[in-house]
């Protein structure tokens, strides 16, 4: 199918651009319209201001530009949509034109955004800032609005692939770059789970340790297809890529639409989250009786990737729920505000949305959260919950129960 571009600046999909009937059923469900109630801060607003752009002539000024870079990018707009309106790739495209025409994208963001495929690097900076949070040197204040954990590790579990490659793996763990250096702990988790229904796992190899998640949030569309070509490379054979991070298992399966071409397809077909895989092995999981089941009530937060992206949010229910019993939110899954850098770039705006999210939580009064993203884990822990990845409460209910190594 041939893409037709509008002439503007933006070179939007025009298909896209105009299958929006603007009936405001995405209202609701769209963060930063429910924390300003304004128009131009919903997904119907953004796309008559894409229009106005494209078609009208509309100047692309800092308003302008201010107005799409307040999008957090959840795309519950497209969950609600009844006339599926796909504006999570109007927003990509509308970044990506914006960062061609130095509009957006500071360099402080492409430089940090840069140091992410560099994994030793990445690794020894991590435990350098964790030293100087031990050290009182990093102000607590900081940490929270940068959505760091609250202590670093400095030291990280090695990891124990059960499988050396693609000969002999029937899974690989993807790890990816901030995932490993700040929650080690989950991949390890991650492992152990995967290992109790008997499957071999492997890890990837150099070039697999960033998917361009972020690149791809920020615009910068070159640097996510240079990345995704090298963790193609890293993942030979055609084993399924279990990730246990729900942004990066939703860049990874958009490869086929970022490079547009089959080999990516055909990879973007074998990524499934963590939870989603495991679910089709309830079977090989090991039980356990009641006593030995997780000792607190457990809320679970979908990630936006994982919910409105991915559309795999259920299978943690049929997992986690085996091992824990589990509060729903009475949101429809609605987003924390983390988005990725979104609450370092907007954190006026985050903030509210958190605080909308963690009063939902608070509801429920259950002790623990589970959500499956580093970024939301990270967030809402900044505002003194108690968050875990789903894989990680399995784990420890696993090993108290001797069914994996302690």
């Amino acid at each position: 199918m041939v893409t037709k571009r509008t002439s503007g600046p933006l070179r939007l999909d025009e298909d896209l651009l105009v299958a929006c009937v603007s009936c405001g059923l995405c209202l609701p469900h769209c963060p930063t319209y429910r924390a300003t109630g304004e128009e131009t801060a919903s997904p119907r607003g953004r796309i008559s201001l894409m229009r106005a752009i494209e078609f009208d002539g509309l100047a692309v000024d800092d308003t302008a530009v201010g107005f799409l870079e307040k999008c957090v990018m959840c795309r519950a707009c497209e969950t609600a949509c009844p006339s599926g309106v796909q504006f999570g790739r109007l927003m990509e495209d509308s970044r990506s034109a914006l960062v061609l025409n130095h509009r957006s994208a500071p360099r402080w963001l492409r430089f940090a955004l840069g140091l992410l495929p560099h994994h030793r690097l990445m690794l020894a900076g991590s435990s350098l800032l964790g030293v100087a949070q031990r050290l009182h040197l990093v102000p607590a204040a900081l940490s929270a609005r940068l959505g760091l954990p609250p202590r670093l590790s400095i030291r990280r579990e090695r990891l124990q692939p059960t499988a050396t490659g693609a000969a002999d793996a029937d899974a690989w763990l993807f790890t990816g770059c901030v995932m490993d250096a700040w929650q080690r702990d989950v991949h390890a988790s991650a492992l152990r789970v995967m290992q109790a229904t008997g499957a071999r796992v492997a890890l990837p190899g150099a070039g697999g340790s960033c998917c361009g998640a972020l690149h791809m949030h920020a615009g910068l569309t070159a640097g996510a297809s240079a990345l995704a070509a090298k963790v193609m490379d890293a993942f030979p054979g055609d084993a399924p890529i279990v990730v246990d991070s729900a942004g990066c298992g939703a860049a990874l399966q958009d490869y086929g639409h970022l490079l547009n071409n089959e080999r990516a397809r055909i990879f973007s077909a074998r990524v499934i989250d963590v939870c989603a895989w495991l679910a089709l092995r309830l079977d090989q999981l090991p039980a356990v009786t009641s006593a030995q089941r997780f000792a607190s009530t457990v809320a679970v937060q979908d990630p936006c990737h994982l919910r409105h992206v991915q559309r795999a949010h259920l299978p943690v229910r049929s997992v986690l729920g085996r091992y824990a019993d589990l509060m729903e939110l009475d949101d429809e899954g609605r987003c924390c505000g983390a988005g990725g850098a979104y609450s370092i770039m907007q954190p006026e705006l985050a903030g509210i949305i958190r605080t909308e999210k963690v009063a939902v939580i608070g509801r429920t009064g259950a002790q623990v959260v589970a959500s499956g993203n580093p970024g939301c884990s990270m967030w809402l822990s900044g505002a003194g919950l108690d968050v875990r990845h789903p894989v990680t409460i399995i784990d420890e209910v696993l090993r108290g129960a001797g069914h994996v190594p302690g």
